[in-house]
């Protein structure tokens, strides 16, 4: 496994796609098995795109998953990669020690990304980290109200308390945190995710991998 030495971080939270575990939501619509093969194709798809920005940056990925262990992640998405467990929490506790992490291991500015939202593309993600030399804070807003990405460059882990996870709010909720903290922020653009049956439209609309 490759040492971390790094100026920025991009960390990709992913659930390993275990029949029963993951994209519960969908699983009326296309049961557990197709539900598993759903999450497995976003986040391969989104691991692509994030090997072509690597191919033109410094950014350093690493893999945050929950579910399954190192081996079974290394076997999925192969060996030569950086893994995180996600550890224990709401998402909030997630995303605190991730970040947590990543800034004291070297980082200067980090980027977290989720796989649930096919239109994210590595130019996307590009400027997010553009963004935050200037900015302290990059929010990417899903349809849903949640967000699909998010970029600081010093830990601020009031950003991630006091949130309902998983409701509409979490978006608008985090906007109001950072201008209470008296935050610059850099709103990037609204995609669509696919969490619930009427979702999978917007997979079907991405279905190749190389597409941004």
């Amino acid at each position: 496994m490759k040492r971390m030495q790094l100026t920025d971080q991009l960390t990709i939270f992913t659930r390993y796609p275990e029949p029963g575990h993951t994209k519960t939501r969908l699983i009326s619509a296309l049961g557990k098995e197709g539900a598993a093969k759903l999450q497995k194709e976003l986040t391969e798809q989104t691991v692509q795109k994030i090997d072509e920005l690597v191919k033109t940056s410094t950014v350093e990925p690493v893999i945050c998953f929950q579910g399954g262990d190192l081996v079974s992640m290394q076997n999925w998405l192969g060996p030569d990669r950086l893994y995180k467990p996600q550890g224990h929490g709401d998402l909030g506790e997630k995303l605190k020690k991730s970040f947590g992490d990543a800034f004291s291991a070297g980082a200067l500015r980090v980027v977290t990304i989720g796989c649930d939202c096919p239109g994210l593309s590595k130019e996307l993600i590009g400027r997010a980290f553009d963004a935050l030399y200037l900015k302290d804070l990059a929010l990417g807003p899903a349809t849903d109200g949640g967000y699909y990405l998010i970029g600081i460059k010093f830990p601020i882990d009031a950003l991630f308390e006091d949130i309902s996870w998983g409701t509409d709010k979490v978006f608008e909720k985090t906007v109001s945190l950072a201008q209470q903290l008296g935050l610059s922020i850099e709103i990037l653009k609204e995609l669509h995710d696919v969490d619930r049956p009427e979702d999978l439209k917007y997979f079907n609309n991405h279905p190749d991998p190389q597409r941004s």
